[in-house]
């Protein structure tokens, strides 16, 4: 049967996006768009507005103009109500996966159980411990953030994220400062995850070899704008000088 009209409809859609900080211009017009079930890499050198677009996306900042679609609904301008229920579709990992430090790693899943869901205590402590070990962290729900290395601090990020049920995943890095084989590890975690859930995912990394093995789709930006989007074979052939020092220099 042919996709239907709102199967074909991107999940994220990114339309002339600016966005300045002072006399700087971060996004200058920017477009993109993420279909369903599909993840998307965002690549760039920093201070190119990998970050920035993704706290646009999911409302933590307000673009200068432009537009932003979550399934189609205009998300920009939304009021706290209407942005609060565009987020429950929206699950974030932040670049430095923001773990509470006081709270246990199960803890740091379960609140945002507790704060978003009415489900009795018992059904949350299930919840939690289904979300650590689709992670891998089934042994650690009692460690501290303390305890934990920055790989697995990521690992219980995505399981918060993820608590919701979203249908769209922002990921802020999710490698950065990670050894070579953790990020690998967190690269076919992303696979697993999109291949258990179905999810779209938007994912901006440095990491081009992470990107290469987990990503669909790759856009390079340059100056707030899209340089080159395709996929790396396409990268790889192209002839634009700023896309082949931008792959030579991440090699």
């Amino acid at each position: 049967m042919p996709d239907s009209p709102e199967q074909n409809k991107p999940k994220v859609s990114v339309q002339d996006l600016h966005k300045s900080f002072g006399k700087q211009t971060v996004l200058d017009g920017l477009n993109l768009a993420a279909g369903r079930s599909e993840t998307l890499a965002v690549l760039g050198r920093s201070g190119t507005g990998k970050s920035v677009l993704l706290k646009l996306i999911v409302g933590l900042q307000q673009p200068d103009s432009g537009c932003i679609q979550i399934d189609g609904q205009e998300v920009t301008g939304l009021d706290m109500d209407g942005l609060n229920a565009v987020r429950k579709k929206i699950g974030f990992l932040f670049q430095q996966a923001a773990l509470y430090d006081s709270l246990t790693v199960a803890q740091n899943v379960d609140f945002v159980l507790s704060r978003h869901t009415d489900s009795p205590e018992g059904e949350r402590k299930n919840r939690v411990q289904d979300l650590l070990k689709s992670v891998g962290l089934e042994k650690d729900l009692d460690k501290m953030p303390s305890d934990i290395s920055g790989g697995m601090q990521k690992r219980v990020g995505l399981a918060r994220a993820l608590a919701l049920d979203p249908e769209i995943l922002l990921l802020d890095e999710p490698t950065a400062g990670l050894d070579p084989i953790t990020a690998a590890e967190i690269g076919q975690l992303i696979l697993k995850l999109k291949a258990e859930r179905n999810l779209t995912s938007v994912v901006v990394t440095h990491d081009v070899h992470g990107a290469r093995t987990f990503a669909d789709r790759v856009i390079l930006l340059r100056d707030g704008r899209v340089a080159i989007e395709g996929n790396f074979d396409e990268l790889q052939n192209s002839d634009d000088p700023f896309v082949k020092h931008f792959l030579k220099d991440a090699a």
